[in-house]
């Protein structure tokens, strides 16, 4: 099957053509029909096959033969093409595309406006990070397609700015990797606002029945397209895994790039903080590279994109998975992990960024043994070895300037922001925080300590406090000579005593001996208290001070 197989319009064919395409990938070829008969689909295809053009070309198709009927409704020539008409299409109405990422959403719309070229369709990217103003201006002109991240279309509608009720189609670009960002409750909140009888699609790289059941709750019935059933990963792409220690990874990365000699390259690493240490260190080994991560503006993510894809003397990119998903930038050849991803399906997203469109890549991760479980689960979501290969000693690369990991001060490593005891990423938990050990004084934190040491001595000088208003004790007789106010007789209690109450505190005969047993002390009597001991402690040592001194 060929482009010029499906009879578009004239005008849609020459600009198919110009691009280079002439025979449309499996994705395509299945899911174009259906969209051009008005149907929802669901299509499941690996990364790098051409899912954008798959529902762009028919959507495109659909609004040029809906406007060559408005304009020539008794056109006998047209009769054919009646099925890809837009019922009751309003010049307002238009066609919605979700995206999970800024750079996708960019990307999908440099992609449209290619196909578009020398038509009156227009088309908008919606995103946060950057200005409403444009965004607007584009709004109120008029357009077919909204290319826009969930966060930024619902302040819009909140806005008044785009009326929901108005898309005649939505397709969720990219649909697993939206519900793995936490957008599930946006999707459901943008679905409930859009009319019953929209047009629904969904695109992914790998299979999310969550995905698949959202569609179905609200009255979605997709002719499901499952392209890569029995394969997980881009055929073009060549995988390969060496086994090194974390401390020889930096080395193998130089003598890597070195033997390989990509035109264009992809380092992908697990952490936002080590990306531009990573560039860095490639930098000022001859390698010079460029870093991307979440750290950056939107508008700086925009320019290193645009540096990376121009022909120039930079041809390395770090990233984190902001990067591993959608953007499609031909010239890569060359994808290397510097850290195996948690996630397997992340991946198949990484080592997607290269052979693409039918070109041959290559993908390299270095494996250590942090790496050891997630090369397992990533196994077994192939359901394959991922080839070994080893560098020559003659290969590796001798002389470099050093490599400077971060660490934070109990040596962990640095993930997303949040230093981890594992190195996997993820919050620490509450028990590690409260009790972890100091690493270099052993035992609890000295947080911990002197939180407890403080209590403790709170509650020591509490008794000791009562014990010396009330009491002193003898070491080797344990009497008490008590400090109160005498009764009538002038002694403490006696054999036939009553127990004496002061104030709150009441004084109890046992034998010979009397013996405290307190109760609940008032502070101003306990002061008081306090205050008479001190003093009457004090004259005492005058006086036996004096009485020695004149002995």
């Amino acid at each position: 099957m060929e482009f010029v197989d499906l009879k578009l319009s004239q005008i849609l064919q020459d600009n198919i053509t110009s691009l280079g395409y002439t025979k449309p990938t499996p994705i395509q070829e299945q899911s174009l029909p259906p969209i051009l008969k008005g149907q929802d689909v669901a299509g499941l295809a690996q990364t790098g096959t051409g899912k954008t053009a798959a529902f762009l070309v028919p959507l495109i198709e659909r609004i040029l033969r809906t406007e060559a009927f408005i304009q020539n409704p008794g056109n006998e020539a047209l009769q054919e093409f009646n099925e890809r008409v837009i019922a009751d299409w309003k010049p307002n109405q238009f066609f919605l595309v979700l995206l999970p990422t800024r750079e996708l959403a960019e990307q999908v719309l440099e992609n449209f406006t290619k196909l578009v070229n020398n038509m009156p369709i227009r088309g908008v990217s919606i995103y946060g990070g950057t200005g409403y103003e444009k965004q607007i201006d584009a709004l109120k002109k008029g357009v077919q397609f909204i290319f826009a991240t969930p966060g930024r279309l619902i302040d819009l509608y909140k806005e008044h700015l785009v009326d929901l009720k108005q898309a005649r189609g939505v397709v969720f670009d990219e649909a697993d990797r939206m519900f793995d960002m936490g957008f599930k409750d946006d999707m459901k909140y943008i679905l409930q606002r859009l009319p019953n009888d929209r047009q629904f699609m969904v695109f992914s790289a790998t299979l999310n029945l969550e995905v698949l059941n959202t569609a179905y709750q609200f009255g979605s019935n997709p002719v499901e397209i499952n392209i890569s059933r029995d394969q997980t990963s881009a055929e073009n792409v060549k995988d390969y895994l060496f086994h090194v220690g974390e401390e020889e990874k930096p080395q193998h990365l130089l003598s890597l790039l070195k033997k390989y000699n990509p035109k264009q390259a992809i380092i992908f690493t697990n952490f936002k903080h080590n990306v531009e240490r990573v560039a860095q260190f490639l930098s000022q080994n001859d390698f010079p590279a460029i870093a991307i991560s979440s750290l950056l503006t939107q508008a700086q993510r925009t320019r290193v994109i645009s540096q990376f894809k121009e022909t120039n003397n930079i041809n390395i990119m770090v990233a984190t998975d902001i990067a591993a998903r959608g953007l499609d930038i031909q010239g890569v050849d060359l994808v290397i992990n510097f850290e195996l991803p948690n996630d397997c399906e992340t991946y198949v997203h990484r080592i997607g960024r290269t052979g693409r469109a039918s070109s041959l890549g290559t993908a390299l991760s270095l494996c250590c043994d942090k790496d050891v479980e997630s090369l397992s689960r990533i196994e077994d979501y192939l359901k394959r070895k991922v080839d070994v290969q080893y560098l020559e000693d003659s290969e590796l690369i001798k002389e470099f300037k050093e490599y400077k990991e971060q660490r934070d001060f109990r040596g962990s490593r640095e993930r997303d922001g949040k230093f981890t005891k594992d190195g996997k990423g993820g919050r620490r938990d509450s028990r590690d925080q409260r009790y972890s050990g100091d690493r270099k004084g052993g035992g609890s934190s000295s947080q911990e300590r002197n939180r407890y040491q403080g209590v403790k001595n709170k509650d020591q000088g509490k008794h000791q406090t009562e014990n010396k208003n009330h009491s002193k004790f003898s070491k080797h007789s344990g009497e008490a000579k008590h400090y109160n106010k005498p009764n009538s007789t002038g002694s403490v209690g006696g054999t036939n005593s009553k127990p004496k109450v002061e104030g709150k505190y009441k004084v109890q005969q046992h034998g010979s001996s009397a013996k405290v047993r307190t109760h609940k002390v008032s502070g101003a009597q306990d002061r008081l208290n306090t205050r008479l001991t001190k003093s009457a402690g004090l004259g005492s040592k005058i006086v036996n001070f004096f009485q020695k001194l004149f002995k």
